[in-house]
């Protein structure tokens, strides 16, 4: 399945922001056909698996706090939902 253009743009966020260690982005949306915040884009539902150097010591919320800041106004404007699994290298 090609890479939508929100799917390519949280990438691209998230690599310039946090520079991980590795990041993957997977695009949720077809198992949430239909239900709520289904925008009928194909985009709207993610999970972002990220490792990166600046989680070392945070909590999860914090982890997460910075995933969602990175992403800025995607996360009203463009995702309805996004399920962040954030670790650093050591994890």
């Amino acid at each position: 399945m090609s890479k939508g253009p929100v799917h390519s743009e949280i990438e691209k966020r998230l690599t310039a922001e946090l520079s991980p260690n590795s990041l993957n982005v997977i695009n949720d949306s077809a198992s949430h056909h239909g239900h709520a915040g289904d925008d009928g884009s194909g985009e709207s539902h993610f999970t972002v698996e990220i490792v990166c150097e600046a989680f070392a010591g945070l909590s999860r919320l914090n982890r997460q706090r910075m995933v969602n800041k990175a992403l800025g106004d995607m996360m009203r404007d463009k995702v309805h939902a996004m399920v962040i699994k954030a670790k650093s290298p050591e994890e």
